[in-house]
């Protein structure tokens, strides 16, 4: 047939599961979904305001690949509010994190070089490797409370591990890498040519001050990438705008990459983006702490095991005790319960579940008050346990 003269790559790429458990819940009359990670916040007026402002400018027109001169300084800026080192020419507008991962992980990866991704780990990052025909290498962390052991990420690196992949704090668990955590993979990197891929899309949405990131490595910088997106802090997710930061040698050949893919993200959205910067987020993340003070309430109620997150807008409870899968304990959990929750083996972790928190209290009530009604069945053995 005609379609198996397709890239091979992509016959071993699947659906995003994560994706078609929420399209399931969706289908499910009176469901409470507690499953995408979307904030459930409107765009801040000024940033929408912005874009009309552009538009009524004339700001339709082609822009400089990489973003707009005034973006790319304001981005640096900001950063370099964050204790990073970067400049303007170090930046690349990218449309939303996620092509900024395919543009870093295309740049680096040639087919049979292996990726080490502290596990659970969102499920893009398995994905884009498997395309570029590299190796995804799990370093599982339940056993650790989701930090990063220096003995197992030592036993993991091999003469083909070209990157590890950083998320902090984490999707789905929440978590923050400890400065023992970070410090666990500089030593494993550091004299090596093994690059460091930071994904820091939730940095604003973080619910502590005891915050470290592996960019204050200022001795790896150029084997440092770091990846950046408005759609989280910002309630910003529909709009596809986000950043790569690249020291300049390593930029000046990924840029490539993003000219020929998008030539530019789109040109008002740029002038929106400025706005977004001057915005404070911290309203959202102080009405995002209070709904996980109050989920993680209600999981330890139901005597569930949950480590507490520090950042982002996900808990992710285990369900090890009730000796399911996760696909079988969120399927039943949406037939009988209607509610939606996303399996943790999208994550690589079978024995956990996700619970995202973005939806008003009403809603984030009922869920809570069916997922309790539906634990309570499993420990009676009403649902087949």
């Amino acid at each position: 047939m005609i379609r198996d003269r397709l890239n091979t790559a992509i016959y071993g790429a699947q659906r995003s599961p994560i994706r078609e458990f929420s399209r399931l819940a969706a289908q499910t009359p009176d469901c409470v979904r507690l499953t995408l990670g979307e904030p459930d916040f409107e765009t801040p007026e000024p940033i929408r305001a912005a874009v009309g402002e552009a538009l009524a400018r004339g700001e339709t027109h082609y822009i400089e690949n990489n973003g707009t001169a005034a973006l790319r300084e304001r981005i640096a800026a900001f950063e370099r509010g964050n204790g990073l080192n970067y400049n303007a020419d170090e930046v690349i507008v990218t449309v939303g994190a996620t092509e900024a991962l395919f543009v870093a992980l295309f740049g680096l990866l040639n087919p049979g070089d292996e990726v080490i991704v502290p596990t659970p780990a969102f499920v893009l990052y398995e994905r884009i490797v498997g395309l570029c025909r590299a190796a995804f290498v799990p370093l599982d962390t339940r056993e650790d409370g989701f930090q990063i052991d220096a003995g197992r990420l030592a036993a993991l690196v091999s003469p083909r591990t070209k990157a590890i992949v950083l998320n902090s704090p984490n999707n789905p668990t929440g978590c923050i890498y400890n400065r023992s955590s970070l410090e666990a993979v500089y030593n494993a990197v550091r004299g090596r040519d093994i690059f460091v891929l930071c994904d820091n899309v939730y940095r604003g949405l973080r619910y502590t001050e005891d915050y470290h990131s592996f960019e204050e490595f200022r001795d790896l910088k150029e084997q440092t990438l770091v990846i950046q997106s408005f759609s989280k802090p910002y309630a910003m997710t529909g709009w596809r705008v986000g950043y790569l930061m690249a020291a300049q040698p390593v930029k000046e050949r990924l840029e490539l990459l993003h000219q020929f893919m998008v030539t530019s993200s789109a040109a008002p959205f740029q002038r929106a983006c400025l706005t977004a910067l001057d915005c404070d987020p911290s309203g959202m993340v102080r009405e995002y702490r209070r709904r996980r003070d109050y989920v993680l309430d209600r999981l330890h109620g139901m005597r569930m095991e949950v480590h507490r997150p520090e950042g982002a807008f996900y808990v992710f409870p285990s369900i090890a005790k009730f000796c399911l899968d996760s696909n079988t304990f969120c399927t039943r959990l949406l037939q009988k319960a209607k509610v939606a929750v996303t399996p943790g083996f999208c994550f690589g972790a079978d024995d956990h579940v996700r619970i995202s928190y973005c939806c008003r209290d009403e809603e984030l009530r009922r869920g809570m008050d069916r997922l309790e009604s539906f634990v309570r069945g499993l420990e009676e053995g009403r649902h087949g346990v």
